[in-house]
């Protein structure tokens, strides 16, 4: 039999397909399954448009079947099956599908879709492969041919015998290599764990004899082995069936089988979109956070179906960053898929699902926070600086989608409030969204600058995640009201303390610019304070950049120098302030003494480093004898 060459294009890009295109070789197995599935869809194709032919599902199945002795794996189906003419042009021109032929040419009924492009995905076999066998028999022919190749260098086409129509594809597994493995292709457990993987849901059975133990007859303890055929995949996925069928607990225990999480979901988004792109998709919103879930290591991204064959583990464009702990899967037979199903273009089905995904998990969420409050704080609290980081990531280009969905700890309510929830209850004379940051609930509470705000009985929002006012200051406002810190020098809330502004200014002038000299470039103005009620110092922040900002970039990797323009603020109710002016008038050194210690006091408040832990005690000691 005279060997047939491929073309020099199709020669190329067979090298190409064994050698780099498939990041996995165990992709093969998928490839094969899911033309064998293709290849039983077109007889019921066939059958609805040709009375003569009757699809009794029954018939029809994929078997696999390993062969250690002779190193053979066979893929067989029941299915429609290739004339001379069909393998010569399906198989000797690569990259020239059958079914995407058939697919153009004819218009499909029933949801029964032809996903394969057999000229395509049937060449990852020689990833694993030697030597492949095709036998097929046409339906409606007696005659049966064999198509056989090495690889690039050609193939054969010569009559063959086949008792029943359909195609057997005959893998002749490669030998063992220092870097493969192939010999587990062979195996049973790991040809039924690629199966569960890639194709669990195609449509028709998948078969394969399957070795077993039990007990024997008439003895006691003894077993003797035995060989069944079973159905490896379950057929029928969960996103296909009605929602009004399934339970919370069949969602729960899709959720443990796909290993999407060892905890249990919150909550489930069940999608069955047809419209401008047919897709449908399960979604889970986690109980808790991954433990790799904020480092570069977490990988988003929903697995990707087609027609219920697994393209990717995890595709990230269906999901924005801001989302990415949702977890799930998406089906669709709109997709565009290119020279493998590997490779996705970006197409604008892609697009369009990634955009209704997006929207369909914020109106959840937003349903969560309105009717199950208690769940949604848990979400919030496991995923609620994702949001955040959302908001201020990419210049604040997604703020609008999750503003709604932010909380923060209250101090007048002590629990998580919304933006909405705080603004809804601010008094008429209040201008601003006031915040206090800290390391937490219990430094913030304590800070002297809150004491004017919470005097004239505003409400405070805490925050104490390290995105959580770089997120604010993209945000800027919230229904038109500002986010003003308590540490910042203007508070809008002075009122008729404005008045003698001028005066104390002028009456402190001397003592604040002692103090400003002693400490020179380490603040930027002392001044009195308005804001102080009890507490005799703190520190506070002029311009963007807060001291608690100062404090995060100052801890990141690349250890950013940058400083907030620092105020010392002294309470001139205070009996210190006494101090300070009697030290101004009869000892200069104690002046400086006390400004010194003032000043690491309020470092201190702030959770900011003393620059000499020694010559701080030794002064605190000074001041005792």
């Amino acid at each position: 039999m005279a060997k047939k060459q491929f073309k020099a294009e199709s020669k190329r890009l067979l090298e190409m397909m064994i050698n780099s295109i498939y990041t996995q070789k165990e992709i093969f197995l998928r490839e094969l399954i899911s033309n064998a599935s293709d290849a039983i869809d077109k007889i019921y194709y066939r059958a609805l448009t040709d009375s003569s032919l009757v699809f009794n599902k029954d018939d029809y199945y994929v078997k696999i079947t390993p062969d250690k002795g002779s190193r053979t794996l066979t893929i067989s189906d029941t299915g429609i099956g290739m004339t001379k003419e069909e393998l010569e042009n399906n198989l000797g021109v690569i990259a020239k599908s059958g079914s995407f032929a058939f697919k153009n040419e004819n218009e499909l009924k029933d949801g029964h879709h032809i996903i394969g492009q057999f000229g395509v995905g049937f060449y990852s076999a020689f990833m694993v492969a030697d030597q492949v066998t095709v036998i097929s028999r046409a339906l409606g022919s007696e005659e049966a041919y064999k198509w056989e190749s090495k690889g690039a260098d050609g193939y054969t086409i010569e009559p063959s015998e086949k008792a029943s129509v359909g195609t057997d594809i005959i893998l002749h597994i490669k030998q063992n290599t220092d870097d493969e493995q192939y010999d587990e292709y062979l195996e049973e457990y790991r040809l039924r764990s690629i199966i569960k993987k890639y194709s669990d849901f195609i449509r028709y059975p998948i078969k394969m004899d399957v070795k077993g133990q039990r007990p024997m007859e008439g003895s006691e303890g003894e077993f003797e082995e035995y060989t069944e055929e079973q159905t490896i995949n379950s057929m029928v996925p969960i996103w296909r069936k009605n929602k009004n069928e399934l339970t919370d607990e069949d969602y729960e225990k899709f959720y443990a089988e796909k290993r999407y999480g060892f905890d249990k979901p919150l909550k489930h988004i069940h999608i069955s979109a047809d419209g401008a792109v047919v897709y449908n998709a399960i979604l889970f919103i986690p109980e808790s956070t991954p433990f790799d879930y904020y480092t570069k290591e977490y990988e988003k991204g929903l697995e990707l179906y087609s027609n219920g064959v697994l393209i990717m583990n995890k595709c990230p464009d269906l999901l924005p960053d801001y989302f990415s702990f949702v977890k799930g899967m998406v089906d669709s037979e709109d997709l565009s898929l290119n020279i493998s199903r590997e490779m996705l273009q970006h197409d604008r089905q892609l697009k369009l699902i990634a955009k209704n995904i997006k929207n369909k998990i914020k109106s959840q969420l937003q349903s969560m926070l309105k009717d199950e409050r208690e769940k949604y704080e848990k979400f919030y609290n496991a995923f609620g600086r994702q949001l955040k980081f959302g908001v201020y990531n990419e210049y604040g280009m997604h703020k609008e989608d999750l503003q709604d969905l932010l909380m923060f700890y209250s101090s007048k309510e002590k629990k998580l409030v919304t933006l909405e929830e705080y603004v809804s209850r601010m008094p008429e004379d209040q201008k601003y969204i006031y915040y206090a940051a800290g390391e937490s609930i219990e430094r913030i509470e304590k800070l002297p600058q809150t004491e004017l705000v919470a005097d004239k009985g505003y409400e405070i929002l805490y925050f104490t995640d390290d995105v959580d006012e770089f997120a604010i200051k993209m945000l800027m406002n919230y229904k038109e009201k500002e986010f003003k810190s308590v540490s910042s020098g203007d508070l809008g809330i002075e009122g008729d303390q404005d008045q003698n502004e001028t005066d104390d200014k002028e009456e402190h002038k001397q003592l604040f610019d002692a103090m400003k000299e002693i400490l020179g470039d380490k603040v930027k103005q002392v001044k009195a304070s308005k804001r102080l009620k009890s507490h005799p110092v703190c520190l506070t922040a002029e311009g963007e950049l807060t001291i608690e900002m100062e404090k995060i970039l100052k801890a990141m990797p690349n250890g950013q120098d940058v400083k907030a323009d620092k105020v010392l603020e002294i309470n001139a109710s205070h009996k210190v302030f006494q101090s300070l002016q009697a030290a101004l008038e009869h000892d200069k050194e104690k002046l400086k003494l006390y400004t010194h210690l003032l000043y690491n006091q309020a470092l201190l408040i702030e959770g900011l480093p003393i620059e000499d832990p020694v010559t701080f005690t030794n002064e605190i000691c000074e001041i005792m004898v």
